[in-house]
């Protein structure tokens, strides 16, 4: 495998030292076809190896968040904090050997969030636990970078290592339809301007792929990579979260400059116990979620166990996770909340969009 991790490194570093533009597309698309193919490679060698499949670990609760970052930047101390989960800590690298579940309790929703090994530049070519670590993430619903205060360049490295396994952070799917066939080569439409690439580098990269005959269809107006991604279609899109740990050794000029740098980013100390509730509350909004509470006919609601649901969510998607039944016979619902334009208004359409903290009271037939 050393030889693909160098041909990889030679290839990136190639493209380090161009620029992008019209002239040189073709030419990028090659590359980063090469590198693609190269990192299946190294994934099946793994694979067979029976390596980087991570642990197992139950999932539970509302959704899962995985805490990712170098060794030594906090995570333990910050599951703690969040979870009450007593996770070993020291001043001292590599605490953490095996993957430490704990549940945050917040807005009434319970999120598990995922305590890791720290991983190291390299780590999804396999370097230290990393191909286990990542493995996690792949399958998580956010994945919450831990970036130390006094080390901010951490977080291009770690975006990277993650970029790397085939995880995508804050980008939808490409909407793109491959068929192959047996014959008649390639066709290629969209329904949209192709603005980022050309047809005559999309037909590159295929054969790159050795795919010869096949009818794509493109809904978006993609770019290379991920034309790339949705040939290889084993990319997984997951929400991410940045924790700035060890804030209170920042100064304000500091902690200025560094919310500039990362927008959205919270900073936290989890030893002085400052920053802690926005972060949990910015989990729980980068999670999507929202609160319904449910009223029964000539009751007062349960305004203490709400329905945990993921933005956007209809009447239809209450319904369908009381039972599947009541979508089928659901006659009209009455809301109170910020979607009624008044207490208890009357909705028939299945599809009517709910938003947070509303009260449901459901009619069947």
């Amino acid at each position: 495998m050393a030889d693909e991790h160098s041909k990889i490194k030679d290839l990136e570093a190639q493209m380090s030292t161009a620029k992008y533009n019209k002239a040189t597309e073709h030419w990028f698309g090659l590359l980063k076809s090469q590198i693609a193919k190269l990192r299946e490679k190294i994934e099946k060698k793994q694979a067979g190896k029976g390596g980087g499949e991570g642990w197992f670990v139950k999932r539970t609760g509302n959704a899962s968040v995985i805490m990712v970052g170098f060794p030594s930047v906090g995570k333990s101390t910050l599951l703690n904090t969040l979870c009450g989960t007593q996770s070993k800590t020291a001043a001292y690298e590599f605490t953490t050997l095996t993957c430490i579940p704990g549940t945050l309790c917040h807005r009434n929703a319970k999120i598990q969030i995922l305590d890791v090994p720290g991983i190291l530049e390299g780590a999804a070519s396999g370097r230290g636990r990393g191909k286990e670590v990542l493995a996690m993430a792949r399958n998580s619903n956010l994945v919450l970078f831990i970036i130390e205060a006094m080390h901010p360049e951490h977080l291009p490295l770690l975006k990277k290592e993650v970029r790397d396994v085939g995880i995508r952070l804050a980008e939808q799917k490409p909407d793109v339809k491959l068929v192959k066939k047996s014959k008649d080569g390639l066709s290629i439409h969209s329904t949209v301007k192709l603005t980022k690439v050309s047809r005559e580098t999309l037909e590159a990269i295929l054969k790159e792929f050795r795919i010869m005959n096949a009818d794509i269809v493109i809904r978006n107006d993609i770019d290379i990579d991920q034309f790339i991604d949705a040939i290889e279609g084993n990319r997984s899109y997951v929400k991410h979260l940045v924790c700035i740990s060890k804030a209170d050794l920042l100064n304000v000029h500091q902690k200025k400059d560094l919310r500039e740098r990362f927008p959205g980013a919270v900073f936290v100390s989890a030893e002085k116990k400052t920053g802690v509730e926005d972060l949990k509350d910015a989990i729980f909004d980068q999670l999507n979620f929202l609160r319904v509470y449910l009223k029964e006919i000539n009751h007062k609601p349960d305004m203490d166990e709400p329905m945990i649901l993921t933005r956007p969510a209809t009447l239809k998607t209450v319904c369908e996770h009381i039972h599947r039944d009541f979508t089928k016979k659901f006659k009209y619902a009455r809301i109170w909340g910020k979607s009624a334009k008044f207490e208890g208004q009357v909705f028939k359409n299945l599809e009517k969009e709910l938003l947070d903290s509303d009260v449901v009271e459901i009619h069947l037939r």
